[in-house]
């Protein structure tokens, strides 16, 4: 570590300590005019060529992928803390005479740039699915033409010493040649696959999204008490089930019990009658997964709208249902439910519950409830029919490089967390039901199954000529609609944003792999270690040798310098 400098590293880290989140007050920010009037002299330095890397002096480069933020943002204080720490850390190894580049660059962000264009359009009467994709693709460019600029001006502004003449997008055609390459790759290696799974599902924006982006707030609900009559026995025979969920009985396939709850055990292996299905029946079942001391110990199995009853569905091959539209309105299966919305069923299934004698009481429960973390919307568990990247070789690569040696976390304390995280990881579910960002590079043939039969290719002239092999020149073939999740493109970014896949590429020779990727905490597992995956296995290198994790600034009354000083 010596040879990197560990002063400069020391004293980004005496700034923003990971373990301390900060706050900072806005007037002492703001008040120091003579070093705002400095950062206009970044213009004469970037205009000279100052920040480009020099090898005059050196041939060992000190390298920084700046974190890319959103191309819809406009700058605050955490985007300015990241800055004022890379900046140390460029000139500190610059003016010690080391060849440095600080790359720099934005990222397209697709679920929060489709909002934001999607709210434009709404405020001229227009509504997105009023338009053909490429009508609506046009309108995101022309949004980001002419506003998508603004935080790297904010940047530019801020003096950092960034060279600009890389800066990247990650819609760039060079980025987005990169991103095709990568899936093309992880699939002909087997670890990209297609398959109907359990997903968390944004009804507003209608798309899949990764679990990483579910955030969990405690949440004061009801717990709803429910009559289940036993099947052949008595009208005094029922079970009380307690749910949060009264409208996702429709898809309940199972009514489970603890196997050594004596008050149940009797009913193991009989049937319960779903209430308000006109009779259905569901298996009685034992399993140790039901906690005996919540609500009253008996727990409806729906697979289709829960994680955990998944997984329980799976195991034990259990039917799966799923009650409602990807709007969040209740479907078909339903019943005379049929069209309401998730929150109105709720209402009306008890309602109508009281009316049958069926409901017994209900109480006042504080719940985890799982929101968008970019709409704040509550997350439907769904199944649906999405790709995803099997993670477990993934993961024992990108540990072994920090168990070896090659990959440096600080403060050493986040190796327990990186470790914890990749030693229990998930497949990664990487398609959106999105129109802005790389567009899944696979192509289905008409008329055939499209789990069974589908082309995966470079480009729409590669697909056809794979297509047109296999089965001959009559068939039509039509693309994927599905985007890709932003961070499987920005997971690219040390690499993609030097050259690869050109390996032979000048910068990719001198500048891969980088140096330090140094960003905040909270994306430890969202781009870090995705970033470390990645590069393993397309490049066979680790991207970085250090990872460094900042704090974050919590103060909300923090909002930077007066928006005269950052207009564009």
């Amino acid at each position: 570590m010596e040879e990197y400098g560990t002063d400069a590293l020391r004293f980004t880290l005496s700034l923003g300590t990971a373990g301390q989140d900060l706050n900072l007050s806005t007037e002492r920010l703001t008040s120091n005019k003579a070093f705002t009037n400095k950062l206009w002299n970044a213009g004469k330095w970037e205009s000279q060529g100052l920040f480009k890397p020099n090898f005059d002096r050196g041939i060992d480069p000190f390298v920084v992928p700046m974190p890319p933020p959103n191309v819809t943002g406009s700058l605050h204080m955490g985007h300015a803390m990241f800055v004022t720490l890379e900046d140390i850390m460029i000139r500190y190894f610059r003016m010690k005479g080391r060849p440095t580049l600080w790359l720099p660059g934005t990222d397209h962000a697709g679920i929060a740039t489709q909002l934001v264009v999607e709210k434009m359009l709404a405020s001229e009467g227009i509504k997105r699915d009023e338009m053909s994709r490429e009508e609506f693709s046009v309108r995101v460019w022309q949004w980001k033409e002419k506003y998508g600029g603004k935080i790297a001006t904010q940047i530019r502004k801020l003096g950092a010493s960034c060279d600009w003449t890389r800066e990247h997008f990650t819609l760039d055609e060079q980025l987005s040649r990169a991103v095709i390459e990568a899936f093309v790759r992880l699939h002909e290696r087997g670890l990209i696959y297609q398959g109907s799974y359990m997903v968390n599902w944004s009804p507003s924006f209608q798309t899949a999204i990764s679990d990483l982006e579910v955030e969990y707030s405690e949440e004061l609900g009801t717990l709803f008490y429910i009559k289940y009559r036993v099947a052949g026995g008595s009208r005094s025979e029922y079970l009380t089930i307690a749910t949060t969920r009264p409208e996702t009985l429709f898809g309940d396939t199972a009514v489970a019990v603890h196997p050594e709850d004596e008050r149940y055990s009797k009913y193991i292996g009989r049937q319960a009658i779903v209430p308000l299905t006109f009779g259905r029946h569901v298996p009685i079942i034992a399993n140790k997964y039901v906690d005996k001391e919540f609500g009253t110990g008996v727990l409806k199995i729906s697979p289709g709208h829960d994680h955990n009853d998944y997984h329980i569905a799976r195991k034990l091959g259990l039917p799966i249902l799923n009650v409602m539209n990807k709007d969040g309105t209740m479907n078909e299966v339903a019943g005379l439910y049929r069209g309401l919305d998730r929150f109105e069923a709720r209402k009306k299934v008890w309602s109508d519950l009281e009316e049958t004698g069926l409901a017994v009481k209900k109480e006042p429960h504080t719940l985890r409830v799982p929101r968008s973390q970019r709409g704040g919307e509550v997350i439907e568990p769904l199944v649906s029919k999405q790709w995803f990247v099997t993670m477990d070789s993934l993961a024992e690569k990108a540990l072994h490089a920090v168990e070896k040696g090659e990959l440096t976390i600080l403060p050493e304390r986040f190796d327990k967390i990186y470790k914890h995280w990749l030693t229990n990881i998930k497949d990664w579910c990487i398609s959106r039901q999105l129109w802005w960002g790389h567009q899944i590079p696979v192509w289905y043939v008409k008329g055939k199954d499209c789990e069974e039969e589908y082309i995966v290719a470079r480009n729409a002239d590669e697909a056809s000529a794979i297509a047109y092999e296999k089965y001959g020149k009559s068939i039509e073939i039509y693309q994927d609609p599905d985007v890709l999740d932003t961070w499987f493109s920005s997971s690219l970014w040390p690499f993609s944003t030097l050259g690869w896949p050109d390996v032979s590429s000048e910068d990719f020779r001198k500048f891969y792999p980088t140096t330090v990727l140094e960003t905040g905490h909270d994306i430890l597992f969202f781009w870090v270690a995705r970033m470390v995956m990645m590069g393993i296995e397309l490049t066979g290198k680790v991207p970085f040798s250090f990872v460094y994790l900042h704090g974050l600034i919590r103060d909300a009354q923090v909002l930077g310098y007066p928006d005269t000083f950052w207009d564009v």
